[in-house]
């Protein structure tokens, strides 16, 4: 089971973009988030700027974790379907 989400918080020019991602090994968890966060960058047509900051927690069953950066306008946006598929 696999699951990613994606939000951005708006500003100027520049978005801190934020992703998640959920499986039950804490490194697919940490593939899955910072792949969406890479993904909704580019699929809006941002330029990450700075580190990626990603944090996990352990649920019952899965493992949780969310990564985010600042993103700022400058990139072609990228045809993307949903946050995992950008081409």
């Amino acid at each position: 089971m696999v699951f990613a989400l994606s939000a951005m918080a708006q500003a100027a020019d520049c978005t801190r973009v934020a992703a998640s991602g959920d499986n039950v090994t804490h490194d697919l968890a940490v593939l899955f988030s910072t792949n969406a966060l890479k993904n909704t960058i580019a699929g809006r047509g941002l330029v990450g700027k700075g580190p990626v900051k990603t944090t996990c927690k352990s649920g019952s069953a899965m493992i949780e974790c969310h990564s985010s950066q600042m993103a700022c306008k400058g990139g072609t946006p990228a045809t993307c379907l949903g946050p995992w598929l950008c081409f």
